[in-house]
């Protein structure tokens, strides 16, 4: 079984109590087993994780290349000006792993600041509005890829 890493970035481990109107209600620990329980049934092994902390996403971006693990990726606020995180994800896909960058809500439709993505650039895709739906259809993107 091909092997996921699901990263989250800042303030995505107060799911469902930061701005719900926005985010949703349900958890990062719903999104966690939604997310286990989808790849299992694609027949891809994932590993959901959060952090705040841009050195420990990097770190687990430099895991992927190493590990030869596939990405699903939420940088959150490092979308719009992590460049050390933008680089760590370039590592991934000129590896030749597939790295899908996910967002809950549509970022085009909010603040102006948040249109702008430099992790989508050196992303395979994107998938963005759709809520922990965005994780599943990733998901589904990356097996359906695998599969040839």
């Amino acid at each position: 079984m091909e092997r996921v890493l699901v990263l989250n970035g800042p303030n995505l481990g107060r799911l469902g109590v930061r701005e719900p109107e926005i985010y949703g209600s349900a958890s990062m620990a719903d999104l966690q087993e939604s997310a286990l329980a989808w790849g299992s049934a694609l027949g891809l092994t994932v590993d959901v994780r959060q952090t705040d902390d841009e050195s420990e996403l990097v770190g687990w971006l430099h895991e992927a290349v190493d590990a030869r693990a596939h990405v699903v990726l939420n940088p959150a606020a490092f979308t719009h000006y992590s460049y050390a995180v933008r680089d760590a994800a370039a590592q991934v896909t000129t590896s030749g792993l597939l790295l899908v960058e996910v967002h809950l809500s549509n970022p085009a439709a909010r603040e102006a600041f948040r249109s702008h993505s430099v992790v989508g650039a050196v992303a395979t895709g994107t998938i963005a509005g759709f809520g922990f739906d965005s994780y599943r259809l990733a998901l589904e993107a990356l097996a359906a890829r695998l599969r040839g």
